[in-house]
């Protein structure tokens, strides 16, 4: 099976991402993941984003789209595949296409994850890690015995300065302005899926598994 999921940040695309793949025995690519496997393999597109990303600037759409051609042609995709953080826009998703078509594959289903911002802020804001050992907490869903101090090593926990809401809110802004259009462009194509990202992992995972029952 092949699949896209989309999500704003903070939607639980991980969570659920790794019970899809598990599930379904597929892959998940991550465009961070097919970037730094590119640059560790030193190919030719990965060497040509290393520049750009050493430079501190933007991997063009281009070289984007030739290290996910590259990815989706290795063995571990012949059976499907979960996309996840790709497409970003309308161009790289007419170009997935395009490869998948000279690939005699196709995106059977795009899941996306829909999340109130009210929601994600509270999910993100909360958010603290230990700055000693890097365990994770949240201060509402998830807090340490004594706050503001890691159960694991004593640590002080510290919030992260791209989970305040000042950052929050322009990452929110950004995903809506970049993804509205993807969303319109996979519903006229029939193959989203657009699932209610609120309540428990296993309650959310039930709707993905129900909406995804009439593609395999």
């Amino acid at each position: 099976m092949n699949l896209i999921l989309m999500g704003p940040p903070g939607a639980g695309k991980g969570t659920q991402a790794e019970n899809i793949c598990i599930k379904y025995h597929i892959p998940q690519i991550s465009t961070g993941d097919m970037l730094r496997e590119a640059r560790k393999e030193q190919t030719k597109l990965g060497k040509e984003a290393e520049s750009f990303m050493v430079a501190g600037k933007l991997v063009p759409d281009e070289v984007v789209i030739g290290i996910v051609d590259e990815r989706l042609a290795k063995s571990d995709c012949q059976n499907g595949f979960l996309l996840d953080g790709f497409p970003r826009t309308v161009p790289q998703a007419d170009s997935l296409a395009q490869i998948l078509t000279r690939r005699n594959k196709k995106i059977e289903a795009v899941v996306s994850l829909d999340v109130p911002d009210t929601l994600v802020i509270e999910r993100l804001c909360g958010r603290r890690v230990c700055g000693d050992c890097g365990a994770s907490y949240h201060v509402a869903f998830a807090p340490s015995k004594k706050e503001d101090v890691c159960d694991k090593c004593s640590g002080g926990l510290i919030q992260r300065k791209d989970d305040s809401e000042v950052t929050i809110k322009e990452r929110l802004r950004v995903y809506r302005d970049q993804t509205q259009p993807l969303i319109s462009y996979y519903q006229q194509k029939g193959l989203l899926k657009a699932i209610d990202g609120t309540g428990t992992v296993k309650e959310i995972g039930e709707r993905i598994g129900k909406a995804l029952e009439a593609v395999v």
